[in-house]
């Protein structure tokens, strides 16, 4: 089978496979390139709540295909990292579901993911020391926002693997699962994410990212919706509320 990203949308939930099972689902420059342009149709789909990347198989991602740096080593990193800033600006949840390797452009694309849902027995690793290259300035500072600057440079400089649970010490991971109760576990999470305020999702990823000229934008949006009265309505007849604020143009 040809190195593929699949997709499938189910009851809000999008789910994109990165399926190389010929070298661990390592990332060719197809799929790079495949990536930025598949999530702005997903973006657009008013059916698509949530968005979970993981990979096919045993595996969530080993890295870039090394035989793709043998051309142009440089067009290789503006592919990773184009699709890392799509995956990173998608404007719903991001989930990365995350077994196996988890490793080089496979750990970026992962961090770029809003959270990451790891099962025991993952392995993390950022391995650009091995092969002589510079990770990427907005990489590394991502990177550094979710683990903290010793931790990234431990990473950096020796390009070992740390397992999942050292992952979750240091926030490169948010959750572990037993083995075999990761594809339950993060179906039931991105269940609760795509029952959701949209409003409040969308504003909250903003800010934690660091937005600091869109107060004023949301709190228009806010008014102008009618989630809140319908989350008020909801929680005091002890209800599901139906929110109907969306992020699709």
């Amino acid at each position: 089978m040809e190195p593929q990203l699949t997709h499938t949308v189910a009851d809000g939930v999008a789910t994109v496979v990165i399926d190389h099972p010929a070298k661990r689902n390592a990332m060719t420059a197809a799929m790079w390139a495949a990536l930025p342009p598949l999530l702005d149709v997903l973006a657009a789909g008013p059916d698509v709540r949530v968005l979970v990347l993981t990979g096919a198989g045993g595996t969530f991602c080993s890295g870039a295909d090394i035989s793709t740096l043998r051309g142009s080593p440089e067009r290789a990193q503006r592919l990773a990292v184009a699709a890392e800033e799509a995956l990173a600006a998608f404007p719903r949840p991001t989930l990365a579901a995350v077994r196996g390797h988890c490793v080089g452009g496979g750990c970026q694309l992962a961090a770029a993911c809003d959270l990451r849902f790891a099962e025991e027995g993952a392995l993390f690793g950022v391995t650009p020391a091995k092969l002589g290259i510079v990770y990427p300035a907005s990489s590394t500072r991502r990177l550094t926002s979710l683990v903290g600057p010793a931790t990234a440079k431990y990473l950096l400089f020796s390009g070992e693997l740390i397992d999942a649970a050292r992952a979750l010490r240091t926030g490169l991971a948010d959750e572990v699962v037993p083995a075999g109760g990761l594809d339950g576990r993060v179906a039931e999470f991105a269940r609760i994410l795509a029952t959701r305020s949209q409003l409040t999702q969308a504003a909250a990823k903003e800010f934690v990212d660091g937005r600091t000229d869109r107060d004023a934008y949301w709190a228009a949006r806010a008014r102008e919706s009618d989630d809140t009265a319908e989350g008020v309505a909801a929680f005091l007849e002890r209800r599901a509320p139906r929110f109907t604020w969306t992020t699709t143009p």
